[in-house]
């Protein structure tokens, strides 16, 4: 088990974690996750601004990715050897670091190098979830990690909108520069009130690297529920990537802005992280992953009549959100009861698995649409969380 020597004691009762410090915890993860998708609706004026190209404007995302996906691996399991509090701290001034250089970048080699070091260091949010996890009591463990995730999805899901509403008044250049003021705000209140916690991982940074394709391997609960996840941020960002194409075509003829009131909806999917975490916590993690498998299931069923009704995309965005988030904690509150000293590297292995899945749903929207429509979309969404909940049945059973 790891010890935790905690220089910020008043914040963590016998009862589990202060609600300042979890509620410190949230907005931290949801603006630093919120990083990742300020780009996707302004990606046009950055191609304005700086000459890129058209074709290749959408590699302005596709770069943040790749940096939080270098983030995830390389950084994230430092946690399980470095003293968690400095290693957060020094992630997030570097992430305010490189925001400021993106908002300031005076050509394209600037601009992408900063968004890849922009989305490196937004993995300070994959460090904050598991230093909740392991403050918090056995026994609220669930609940916990879903107050803290809630604040996380609410970033991701705020991020499009709030980044299309900002830039008519400051530009695409000052939607970052905000955001690197709200960042350096939420690390100076995280150097007075987090917690010291010094991890007792005493392995090298190589090997502490090399371990995680083995944790894959060996724990199972960590490659099942990865899996399933993975198939659900697929259908997630199958779906987000291809109802806003949607909603710009006819009949609907929606304009960004429109798009960005729609995106809306999903926010609602926030709600569904501290329920899930405490249904978790009752031991309900089975019945709850069929219930947000499912949901995802019907959602791209209603979402079928979706190129004619407004209101069958709209529940559809809401009951993908709701299944996505759910099945999300249920994961983490799996995985984090594997093995505390770990728990950075759990993660790491969990959020990557299940981020490659959301860029394969990705990858695949474009050429599905053009290939079989929307229709085709739709079966291709419901075929994900089925296949996950097949495996499921497989893997766990009744009483998995």
């Amino acid at each position: 088990m790891c010890q935790s020597r905690s220089s910020a004691a008043p914040e963590q009762t016998a009862h589990g974690l202060a609600m300042p410090l979890t509620v410190l915890f949230a907005f931290s993860c949801g603006a630093l996750a919120a990083n990742l998708y300020y780009a996707q609706p302004l990606v046009a004026l950055v191609g304005a601004d700086t000459g890129l190209p058209v074709e290749a404007e959408s590699a302005v995302v596709t770069v943040a990715q790749i940096g939080y996906a270098i983030g995830l691996v390389f950084l994230v399991p430092l946690g399980d050897i470095v003293e968690n509090r400095l290693l957060i701290l020094l992630t997030m001034a570097a992430n305010v670091v490189s925001l400021a250089g993106l908002a300031l970048a005076p050509g394209l080699s600037a601009l992408f190098l900063m968004m890849l070091v922009v989305g490196t260091t937004s993995c300070a949010a994959q460090m904050i979830v598991p230093l909740a996890a392991n403050l918090a009591p056995e026994a609220e463990r669930g609940a916990v990690v879903g107050n803290v995730m809630s604040g996380l999805l609410g970033g991701i899901l705020l991020a499009r909108p709030v980044a299309s509403f900002l830039a008519d008044y400051v530009g695409w250049r000052g939607v970052f520069g905000l955001s690197a003021g709200l960042i350096a705000a939420l690390a100076l209140a995280s150097l007075f009130m987090l917690p010291t916690r010094v991890p007792q991982g005493e392995r090298g940074y190589l090997a502490l690297i090399r371990s995680l394709g083995s944790l894959f391997i060996r724990e199972p609960v960590l490659r099942r529920r990865g899996l399933y996840h993975a198939s659900m941020f697929a259908a997630f960002s199958l779906f987000w990537t291809g109802a806003p194409i949607i909603l710009m075509r006819e009949p609907f003829n929606f304009t960004p802005t429109d798009v960005a009131l729609f995106a809306l909806a999903g926010v609602l999917g926030v709600f569904a992280a501290p329920v899930a975490g405490r249904l978790a916590d009752r031991g309900h993690s089975h019945v709850g992953t069929i219930v947000a498998l499912s949901m995802v299931i019907v959602a791209f069923g209603g979402a079928i009549f979706g190129t004619s009704s407004f209101i069958a995309l709209l529940i559809a965005a809401v009951l993908v959100d709701l299944g996505v988030q759910a099945n999300l904690v249920f994961g983490q509150r799996e995985i984090y009861g594997l093995a505390p000293e770990i728990r950075n590297r759990l993660n790491a292995v969990y959020m990557t698995t299940f981020f490659v899945g959301g860029a394969i749903g990705s990858a695949l929207t474009s050429p599905v649409l053009e290939a079989f429509g929307w229709v085709g979309v739709c079966v291709l969404g419901m075929a994900m969380p089925a296949a996950a909940l097949a495996y499921f049945a497989l893997a766990e059973g009744r009483g998995g």
